[in-house]
């Protein structure tokens, strides 16, 4: 349905929500708008083993998700819940990430400096 992630006009994806019958197979721009997560969450879904892509993808290939699965999905409000806080906490994590990485990067500048 979607083409691709940059091609995805707001038209597109009305496209997707109005369907009469979902196709079989769900890219990750298909699941993220039905699921009502952004694109770069899914990943994070997939490695946290809340949602399972179809057949045995290499990681840098393109993700497929079964339309029934992701429609389970939808309706059932625990799930939403736990991928909801899953994701909280994997961007809590990351800006975690990055401010001690910016504080090292200042402490080791810092001690650079000290010795010139």
């Amino acid at each position: 349905m979607l083409l691709s992630r940059s091609a995805a006009t707001a038209q597109e994806k009305f496209a997707v929500l109005n369907c009469r019958r979902l196709p079989g197979r769900l890219n990750t721009s298909e699941t993220a708008l039905l699921l009502g997560f952004q694109e770069h969450d899914i990943a994070a879904l997939i490695v946290a083993k809340l949602l399972v892509p179809l057949g045995k993808p290499a990681p840098n290939s393109p993700k497929y998700f079964a339309a029934v699965e992701i429609a389970e999905r939808v309706s059932n409000a625990e799930w939403l819940s736990i991928a909801t806080k899953l994701i909280a906490r994997h961007w809590r994590k990351k800006i975690v990430q990055r401010r001690v990485l910016g504080a090292l990067k200042k402490c080791s500048t810092a001690s650079k400096n000290d010795f010139i």
